[in-house]
């Protein structure tokens, strides 16, 4: 567990946050209600099945790098999640860890939680576009349904993206048109792969609430973010801020800041295509900005080890924290558009 919700929070002040974490209290909350082991079993989790995100893995016999090794899993391999458990105090800042296929342990931060999920199929999708997210562990998306061995990306469980066309080949397999957001290039991907998102699963979370009395803290020390109406804490997941790396340091700046521009999705890609050691992420999932330079939370797919700082400046959040922080703040971005800017938005304060 890595995020509470509200009703989860329920009874729980600022203040009352404040002291469970000075007194180190708080990082019990985000971890199972487990003995090592009682794990978990699959039917309590969100999701049963998981893709390996290293180029290796390792499998151990028991929750712990000092284990005994089992077997290496490879990049993008999906492995059955049969339960989850604490582990050892290394690493103190994310000690859960995933029960593999009933055979052994994987340490969370290595594997994505997914689904296997097929969606109805549309031959129509509006012109402007509709929002579609992937339900399936990974899809290729291909450059055109008419050579399916050149791939485009590979597109994963629980990215975004708009789809503005339509194409069935000569097999009669439906392909969804992805306009790319930041090169100037469109890809096709297996429209079964994508649910179509309706205007209902991204309506805002407490609407009634006055925006002065919503509030959003990035505790870097403690790599927490926290919401609040008033003084009530009504939600709190773990996060990963930006670090200090070789080529530069990218920790998230302290300070005060608005959430006034948002993006359903984004391709995020440092330099441009030609640059072989950039990053090029596709599909960014539920982008909320703080600064004029780019610095967002955002949903996250290509590690789940959340705790300690690793970004390029932004906010590393799971996917499912990122939506609803996406929801929960200012400005409301209307179904149809892909970026919405306003003079205003919800306060953020990094600390």
């Amino acid at each position: 567990m890595i995020t509470l919700y509200p009703e989860d929070c329920k009874g729980l002040s600022r203040r009352d946050f404040l002291k469970k974490t000075g007194t180190g209290l708080l990082a019990l909350l985000f971890l199972p209600l487990v003995k090592e082991s009682a794990p978990l079993s699959a039917a309590d989790l969100p999701h049963q099945q998981g893709r390996i995100l290293n180029n290796q893995t390792t499998l151990y016999n028991r929750p712990s790098f000092s284990g005994e090794l089992i077997q290496m899993y490879w990049q993008d391999l999906i492995v059955p999640i049969t339960g989850i458990t604490v582990g050892d105090d290394e690493p103190s800042y994310n000690r859960v860890w995933y029960e593999i296929n009933h055979q052994g342990y994987i340490h969370s931060g290595s594997v994505q939680p997914v689904d296997t999920i097929l969606n109805p199929v549309r031959r129509r999708v509006p012109r402007i576009g509709r929002l579609a997210e992937i339900t399936v562990p990974f899809t290729d998306a291909v450059w055109t349904p008419k050579v399916p061995g050149r791939i485009a990306y590979r597109l994963y469980f629980g990215t975004t993206y708009w789809v503005n066309g339509v194409f069935e080949d000569e097999n009669g397999k439906i392909w969804y048109r992805i306009p790319d957001d930041k090169w100037e290039m469109s890809y096709y991907a297996e429209a079964r792969h994508l649910h179509l998102i309706h205007s209902t699963e991204i309506a805002p979370i407490s609407p009634e609430v006055p925006p002065e009395a919503k509030r959003l803290e990035i505790h870097l020390e403690e790599q927490m973010v926290m919401a609040f109406e008033n003084d009530q804490a009504v939600f709190m997941t773990r996060a990963a801020t930006g670090a200090k790396f070789r080529d530069g340091d990218f920790r998230t700046p302290k300070g005060q800041y608005i959430t006034n521009r948002k993006r359903p999705s984004r391709h995020m890609a440092a330099g441009d295509r030609a640059a072989p050691n950039s990053y090029d992420l596709p599909g960014v999932p539920w982008v909320s900005y703080l600064t004029k330079s780019g610095i967002a939370f955002h949903g996250t797919y290509w590690h789940n080890d959340f705790g300690s700082p690793r970004s390029h400046g932004c906010i590393n959040v799971s996917s499912e924290a990122a939506r609803w922080i996406y929801r929960w703040t200012l400005p409301q971005v209307p179904i149809d558009e892909s970026y919405w800017s306003e003079e205003t938005g919800t306060a953020v304060m990094v600390v």
